[in-house]
């Protein structure tokens, strides 16, 4: 079922309410659980079809981060525990193929992405001091991957392997666009390089009212590059203050306010310091699916689904497939109004068994720009349904996400 209506909701921009957003950075527990059961994912996808010339049945997406115990002060500190990494799910670890077994190093292929994302976020983290990873990856049960037998080959339609939605929106608003960009900047080499006291796990939550964002950034420190008050003092100010020309540069009209680490007491010597440059060396956990939905974003004024979708597979998963489509969808609608759409909202529905290009319920609304014919709207959107819900573009977005050309968190 197809349904384009006009939203009767206001844009979020016009919105009387706080507008609340937040973005868990690339060191941040959830974020870096996200990214390994990606990976994961990713690598088994390219060892089956390398090694078999099709894909297996596979859902890694349960990976948790155990916290450790550190004691970090100005100029350095101890690990007193290391860091804990379970990655979880189920794969296919053997094949029968041309009268023999075949076995597939599940193990291996997990736990070589999980230290590949560790080792690729953090710049002060010891892989072989700092962090333990282990592995708990089964086999599936008989009836999802007997649905995903129907559902692998490159030529095929996938069967849906669930009966679950997925959602997506566009345009970002100038409150998340902030959100989104302030992260990226903080955790790019280009800034990190500039200012090394800033460690990779960065949570950056911003409420917008009326014309006025404020902004409060976390940043986990690295104690090592810190030798006394002064110091810590500066590096918190060129956050700050990289942070305030970006919003200068992106929404230059709205009335922008920082703050970073509002829980420090310098009066106390309180500091947010760690050695490794995250929060998980000394206490805090993470968990697949509590950060970032598929856009990059928690947005808890805007539709979301609270599907986890890292970690899942990209053939026939559509808690995975169908909010990164959604996303897509209504970015593609919004871009192809010209102007005459202020919003698209995406809302898709799959039916276990159904193809993926034939959703149960494909629901779209949009906010049309003033004096704007609803008609001539809905003619874009229908027409971005009709080249979205193919198999071709199903099974080329199918390899993008195995490629990791697709945002996931």
């Amino acid at each position: 079922m197809l349904k384009i209506d006009k939203a009767d909701f206001k844009e979020i921009e016009k919105s009387d309410f706080p507008e609340l957003c937040e973005r868990k950075g690339v060191g941040h527990p959830d974020s870096v659980c996200d990214a390994a059961a990606d990976l994961s994912s990713r690598m088994l996808c390219k060892y089956y079809y390398e090694k078999f010339g099709r894909f297996f049945h596979h859902n890694v997406d349960k990976a948790a981060l155990v916290g450790g115990i550190a004691r970090p002060e100005l100029g350095g500190g101890t690990i007193l525990e290391p860091q804990y990494f379970l990655i979880v799910g189920r794969a296919i670890k053997q094949v029968f193929k041309e009268n023999a077994i075949k076995h597939i190093p599940v193990a291996t292929i997990c736990l070589d992405a999980c230290r590949t994302v560790v080792s690729n976020v953090f710049r002060n983290l010891d892989l072989m001091e700092d962090i333990q990873f282990d592995y708990a990856v089964k086999p599936g049960s008989i009836d999802l991957t007997g649905v995903f037998e129907e559902s692998d080959a490159m030529e095929q339609v996938p069967l849906a392997n669930d009966t679950s939605f997925g959602v997506g929106y566009a345009p970002l608003s100038d409150c998340e666009t902030i959100t989104l960009e302030t992260e990226r900047l903080l955790n790019s080499d280009k800034f990190k390089d500039k200012c090394p006291g800033s460690g990779e796990d960065i949570k950056v939550m911003s409420q917008r009212l009326g014309n006025d964002v404020d902004i409060t950034i976390a940043n986990a420190m690295v104690s090592k590059f810190i030798h006394d008050k002064d110091e810590y003092i500066n590096f918190c100010e060129q956050i700050k203050d990289s942070t305030l020309e970006l919003a200068n540069e992106l929404i230059p009209e709205r009335n922008v306010n920082v703050n970073v680490n509002v829980g420090d007491s310098l009066e106390q010597d309180i500091y947010y310091l760690t050695i490794t440059g995250t929060s998980a060396e000394n206490g805090d956990d993470g968990e697949v699916g509590r950060g970032n939905r598929s856009n990059g974003l928690i947005t808890p004024c805007r539709t979301m689904s609270l599907e986890a979708v890292c970690g899942k597979n990209p053939i026939n998963h559509v808690g995975k497939i169908y909010n990164v489509l959604a996303t897509n969808m209504a970015r593609e609608i919004y871009e192809r109004g010209g102007g005459d759409i202020k919003e698209a909202h995406v809302k898709l529905l799959s039916q276990i068994g159904r193809p993926i290009n034939d959703p149960w319920v494909t629901s779209i609304s949009l906010i049309p720009a003033d004096n704007v014919n609803f008609s001539s709207i809905e003619k874009i959107a229908n027409g971005v349904v009709e080249e979205k819900l193919t198999k071709d573009y199903i099974i080329e977005l199918r390899g993008r996400l195995i490629e990791g050309k697709e945002q996931v968190f």
